[in-house]
């Protein structure tokens, strides 16, 4: 326990414990914890992509991978840069590397933002909705519309992985994985 000595309202000296000091410290110590679960994936990842940590933190939150509910294994997703456009500072054009294990699925989403998907490796099955299922194989591309639903996206294979790079354009803040 701290003690200070100084004058008490009678004008006395005396020593007294700062029992305020110990409550505050317990609140603000609860405070910058919290703080640092919410805001330290974000931090890590303006680190290893060196941008500014002024930019959009929600930015930094999308595409955590979802559980599967199919038994099937998940993506995982990289990011590998993020940018403001010159044009329009109000949006960004994020790139990531989504990594397919063999069999992986991806169930039904959408995306707030424009996206271009390029196949860097293996084969991706994928569904738009209201269009029929497509194959797309490594060197081929694709377009999802912004707000377009993503019936799913899947690795065709069972045995060998599957890659994509995933090319959004976003307003900032933008969510850009949201599951149904």
């Amino acid at each position: 326990m701290m003690f200070v000595t100084g004058r008490s309202i009678a004008g006395a000296t005396r020593t007294e414990p700062l029992m305020r000091l110990g409550t505050l410290q317990s609140t603000l110590s609860a405070f910058v914890l919290s703080a640092i679960v919410v805001l330290a994936p974000s931090l890590i990842a303006r680190q290893l992509v060196g941008t500014p940590l002024g930019v959009g933190i929600l930015d930094w939150t999308i595409c955590a991978a979802s559980a599967s509910t199919s038994g099937r294994p998940v993506t995982t997703t990289t990011v590998a840069g993020s940018e403001p456009l010159a044009a329009d500072p109000h949006k960004r054009i994020t790139s990531m590397v989504v990594d397919f294990p063999p069999n992986a699925f991806t169930p039904e989403h959408h995306h707030e933002a424009d996206l271009y998907v390029y196949v860097l490796e293996g084969t991706i099955r994928s569904q738009l909705g209201g269009q029929g299922i497509e194959t797309y194989t490594k060197g081929q591309s694709f377009y999802e519309p912004d707000g377009s639903t993503h019936m799913f996206a899947e690795n065709a294979s069972t045995t060998e992985p599957a890659r994509i790079l995933a090319v959004f354009v976003h307003r900032e803040g933008a969510r850009l994985m949201v599951y149904h």
